[in-house]
């Protein structure tokens, strides 16, 4: 057992079934440790270590890695960059709208289909502890929230916006040009310029 463990440590915690059997390592093996509760299904064929569960950012690992397509958005966005005071209960994450709904065991998430020329805007790698985290800057979480105010509640949008001007690295040039590209910008630039000038 203990190689087998070896094995998730030396992949961030995380194994595919495939590897796992490349590696020699018996399905009855990857059974067992489910049973017992030492590693979690993410999706059919991604395990991970149940120690790591607990961390904020592990739940957005999980999501990147089963779901390669999927970058995190939204409310979670918001909450990984600190612009919110609401917790969500559910992974927000963006995925080409073409894309056949992934389907993902752990954690609780939520897909938004985004068309190509938002979905590839302003998406950056954040590199962990646990392993990659595909998410959209700052910026581009900014517009976003604005263009999904109807769903998510203006409120939350109006307060990542002033969380955001408050930010001393805000780059505002770069947000207006998101806002412009995402079609935001008319709807945004009043909430800006009132912010600004208080």
């Amino acid at each position: 057992m203990s190689e087998v463990i070896r094995f998730f440590e030396n992949h961030y915690g995380y194994a595919k079934m495939k590897d796992l059997k490349a590696h020699g390592i018996h399905t009855r093996e990857i059974k067992n440790l489910l049973e017992k509760g030492v590693i979690e299904k993410v999706k059919p064929g991604l395990y991970r270590l149940s120690s790591l569960s607990g961390n904020k950012e592990i739940s957005l690992v999980d999501v990147c890695r089963a779901v390669p397509e999927g970058v995190i958005c939204l409310i979670s966005a918001l909450d990984y960059y600190e612009f919110t005071t609401f917790s969500p209960w559910e992974v927000h994450a963006a995925v080409p709208h073409d894309l056949k709904e992934p389907t993902i065991e752990y954690p609780p998430v939520r897909f938004f289909h985004f068309r190509e020329n938002t979905y590839s805007l302003g998406i950056e790698t954040i590199n962990t502890e646990f392993g990659p985290i595909k998410i959209y800057d700052r910026e581009k979480t900014i517009c976003d929230i604005f263009r999904f105010r109807n769903k998510l509640g203006e409120d939350l949008a109006i307060e990542a916006l002033r969380n955001y001007l408050v930010w001393s690295k805000r780059n505002t040039t770069k947000l207006r040009k998101y806002a412009k590209v995402t079609r935001m910008e008319k709807i945004m630039s009043p909430f800006i310029k009132g912010m600004m000038h208080k």
